[in-house]
């Protein structure tokens, strides 16, 4: 459905609520596909959505859960009934139920349980980190026992309960619940009825620890082209599996985090935060830019007779610092990428290092000259040309090296290189910019003169 659509759609709704026609606007909304039903509901003010949502079946109130961002979930969650949210989490998928409870309040949470009509499906997916590979798992509802044969393995599958997105994959385990195999679906179905299990399973099964990472999850399953990825834990025990829809999930948040991360925003800014919420997010953030811009104010104030003694050199201050700085952030964002995608590691940091410096020289040489030229048509002086040409050169290849060794150590530091990086980088181009700039111009400043 076109956004469009679903905009009219969610005007008719909103007129059948004021017009308190209920079984219009359930209608209208149970019309509707999971992702564009959350849409709707999710514009909706708090009043109305306590009002819909009884009056909507289960398996669509299920659904408006599952789509509809975590903040907004929870908030809905929070308001209703213990043994309403039971009845809605029951038909919800167990790894988005146990993400939703964890979101709520631990006292509502525990109450939800206690009414729920399968809680031990849930339970052990609460005790996992929420980023990590435990906590973005679901339960596997069908294993093969490695004892079985095909024919064994087909009747066990018809009394199953069968889960389309994670039944691409059987996955074979032993008396103890230890991973020893996979079967792909398609390839249980054309082997002989009277075939073993383990003739036909794989026994180099890929699977992540349940305390690893998300990211390294997400990782594992776009390197292997996986449809589903089985968690352990230190023994090789099978705890659950990641599906495909899930790995989208967190290749989005990642992105998104990242992104903020590298225009300074600790957490998730959604366009209509409000604004105190913004402001505390952003404004600490402000302020310690603020203490590493006065580094470079300090370098210029060193100076400040060089300056006043030729005025002209105030005119470059920008391009030497702006281009440079332009060239750390191209270093720092491939960085920062390699490293988050898991494509560079630490190890390979003077690898890394060796290649920026190579690409800050020659975009240094193309750079400075051209720069040097445009002092010279502006300035008037020889001097002044080579003197923005050469800061320019040396801050570039400055640059390169600040945007591969910086992320590196924040990464074996345990910080997070997207967040801290770009101001220790932009601190770093400046200063050392109006460092090398004026350093010369003081060098040579009987000529400017």
């Amino acid at each position: 459905m076109n956004p469009s659509d679903v905009d009219i759609v969610l005007e008719q709704v909103r007129k059948a609520l004021n017009q308190e026609d209920w079984n219009r606007a359930v209608s209208l909304v149970e019309a509707l596909r999971p992702p564009d039903q959350a849409d709707v509901f999710g514009e909706l003010p708090p009043g109305a959505q306590d009002v819909l949502l009884p009056r909507l079946g289960v398996e669509d109130s299920a659904d408006i859960l599952e789509e509809l961002e975590e903040d907004e979930a929870a908030e809905i969650a929070a308001r209703l009934e213990p043994e309403d949210l039971a009845q809605i989490l029951d038909e919800m998928e167990p790894d988005e139920a146990a993400d939703l409870l964890g979101d709520i309040a631990p006292e509502h949470a525990a109450e939800v349980l206690a009414a729920m009509e399968e809680p031990e499906e849930i339970r052990p997916l609460l005790v996992h980190a929420d980023e990590s590979a435990g906590g973005l798992m679901t339960s596997v509802k069908v294993t093969l026992h490695k004892d079985m044969t095909v024919e064994q393995a087909f009747a066990h599958l018809r009394t199953s309960e069968l889960e389309p997105r994670t039944t691409y994959y059987l996955f074979v385990v032993d008396t103890d619940v230890r991973l020893v195999g996979v079967v792909p679906l398609r390839r249980l179905v054309v082997a002989p009825l009277s075939a073993d299990i383990t003739s036909i399973m794989d026994t180099d099964v890929i699977s992540v620890e349940a305390n690893a990472d998300q990211e390294e999850a997400a990782r594992l399953m776009s390197r292997y082209d996986l449809l589903a990825l089985p968690v352990v834990d230190g023994e090789n025990h099978l705890l659950g599996l990641i599906t495909h829809d899930d790995l989208v999930e967190v290749l989005e948040e990642e992105a998104t985090e990242d992104i903020y991360r590298l225009g300074g925003l600790p957490e998730e800014q959604p366009h209509d935060a409000p604004v105190l919420s913004s402001l505390r997010t952003r404004l600490p953030w402000l302020a310690l830019n603020l203490g590493t811009a006065m580094v470079s104010g300090a370098v210029l104030k060193a100076f400040e007779d060089t300056i006043a003694q030729v005025a002209v050199l105030a005119m470059f201050f920008p391009v030497v610092a702006g281009v440079s700085g332009s060239a750390g952030t191209q270093a720092l964002t491939v960085t920062v990428r390699g490293l988050s995608l898991g494509e560079l590691d630490p190890r390979d940091g003077f690898r890394s290092l060796g290649r920026e410096v190579t690409i800050g020289l020659v975009n240094g040489l193309a750079v400075g000259v051209l720069v040097a030229l445009i002092a010279l048509a502006l300035g008037g002086a020889p001097v002044l040309g080579v003197v923005v040409g050469v800061a320019t050169l040396l801050n570039m290849i400055g640059a390169g090296i600040a945007g591969a060794v910086v992320p590196v150590i924040m990464q074996v530091s345990k910080v997070d290189p997207a967040l801290s990086s770009p101001i220790l980088v932009t601190t770093i181009t400046d200063a050392c910019g109006y460092l090398f700039y004026l350093g010369l111009a003081t060098l040579v400043l009987a000529s400017l003169i």
